[in-house]
């Protein structure tokens, strides 16, 4: 009876390890990122771009501009994988994205609305025998690397935020 009691106890407290080992990538998931604001921080942002806003909308596209870009998730996910994958035929190891302002072209002499590119970043790979130390490298943007532009602007285009 004392060897079935102890064999009870090993199947409980390895079901209970194997559930903590198992289970603690999903909790992961689920940290929120470094850099997450609230809707009171966002509106703050928003609010202070008013005024270049408001400059760049009289003096240089002469109607309001486009004060943001909408992407699917599915967009979004998808060019971070293909992002990843081409970084890596670069020779690069993709550690993030960096977010660009830019203007779509004037066309017909009307001004391009403003919008925002994703371009990936990374370091450089290096051979498996080297002997530099990779932490002294500086992220930067992949060259050669292809950007996402394609979001949708705003809904109209110069709305603040919340849309």
């Amino acid at each position: 009876m004392k060897k079935f009691g102890l064999l009870v106890l090993g199947i409980i407290v390895g079901a209970a390890a194997m559930y903590f080992y198992c289970c603690n990538e999903t909790i992961e998931e689920y940290l929120p990122p470094k850099g997450i604001i609230t809707p009171a921080e966002a509106k703050v942002l928003d609010e202070a771009f008013n005024s270049r806003h408001q400059l760049i909308s009289d003096s240089i596209v002469k109607r309001p501009d486009n004060r943001s870009s909408w992407y699917s998730l599915s967009d979004m996910r998808t060019y971070l994988d293909f992002a990843e994958s081409e970084a890596k035929d670069l020779g690069y190891t993709m550690d993030g994205v960096r977010v660009y302002l830019g203007a779509h072209p004037d066309k017909d002499d009307v001004v391009g609305y403003t919008t925002m590119f994703f371009i990936p970043t990374g370091t450089k790979s290096l051979s498996e025998g080297s002997m530099i130390n990779l932490s002294l490298q500086k992220s930067g943007d992949v060259i050669g690397g292809s950007g996402l532009n394609g979001g949708e602007p705003g809904n109209p285009p110069s709305a603040n935020y919340p849309q």
